[in-house]
């Protein structure tokens, strides 16, 4: 849709010099309504651009979905203005007939920021989503080496960043190959995982066994339940977690590397996951 990036007209200034003015590159944010059988779900402000991963993977991610055979249908909802003009900002999605609509209290009645994560809901309780899925039972190992190399990786995938510089990105990665699967970019780093979930929800990957979820930030309480909710083992961000995203993964059995800066990283949970030479080991403890 040509709606990823946007550019506008800025004015630089640096100390002891002349300001200079130059077109600039900047990352598009807009708002998408999901529906759900015609029903208004949420709105969240994303990057335009795989839309319909976006709602696949927040669906996943909400517990509503457990498959890509329970979608049936998802398609723009056309005449957004006015003038009759689509916008492509409302996305509706149909459930296949044997899939139980979305609970009553589940749709969000006030649009949510692009880095909102759990904010509109009533407590932790009901953000805390039981999976159909058992990361914990997961046998994957990983050598320490690939894990450390995933951030680099991640960031020269990350194509749109390296014109605006204002994405978050998310990478599903195959943990045995250490191959990227699929990388999504996005304003919300909720959303970056969502799109990369969703993909693979539609590609009928799901559960995300033998998979490892690189994000570029920190890595909060929602981000360990979505992995959680598409059966990923183990989470790698290259800030750091929360307390709360810390219990999480202890109790949901999936392995959180937080601090994934290239020469060192920090396991919170499930270490054994991790396969490290003696050196590495003396470095990571």
């Amino acid at each position: 849709m040509g709606r990823i990036t946007a550019r506008r007209r800025v004015t630089r200034i640096r100390r002891d010099a002349t300001p200079s003015t130059r077109a600039d590159v900047l990352a598009v944010e807009e708002p998408l309504e999901i529906r759900v059988n015609g029903g208004r779900l949420t709105v969240t402000m994303r990057t335009p651009g795989n839309d319909v991963d976006l709602a696949f993977g927040f669906l996943v991610s909400e517990g509503v979905i457990t498959r890509g055979d329970q979608i049936d249908t998802a398609r723009y909802c056309a005449g957004a203005t006015d003038e009759g003009r689509n916008t492509y900002n409302v996305l509706d999605v149909t459930l296949a007939p044997d899939v139980p609509p979305p609970a009553p209290d589940l749709a969000r009645s006030l649009t949510t920021t692009s880095a909102c994560g759990v904010c509109g809901k009533d407590s932790i309780e009901s953000v805390t989503t039981r999976s159909a899925f058992d990361p914990a039972a997961d046998p994957l190992v990983v050598d320490a080496d690939v894990l450390l190399d995933l951030p680099t990786r991640l960031r020269e995938g990350q194509s749109v960043f390296d014109k605006t510089g204002g994405l978050h990105a998310a990478a599903i990665i195959d943990g045995h190959t250490g191959d990227i699967v699929v990388l999504r970019e996005d304003v919300g780093r909720h959303n970056a995982v969502d799109k990369a979930i969703g993909w693979a929800t539609a590609a009928h990957r799901l559960p995300l066994r033998g998979h490892i979820l690189q994000v570029s930030g920190r890595a909060s309480f929602e981000l360990v339940q979505k992995a959680a909710m598409a059966g990923i083992p183990m989470l790698s961000a290259v800030s750091a977690p929360s307390s709360l995203a810390v219990d999480l993964a202890d109790d949901r059995g999936i392995t959180l590397v937080g601090f994934s800066r290239g020469e060192s990283m920090v396991l919170y949970t499930r270490p054994d996951r991790i396969r490290t030479s003696a050196a590495a080991s003396a470095v990571v403890s």
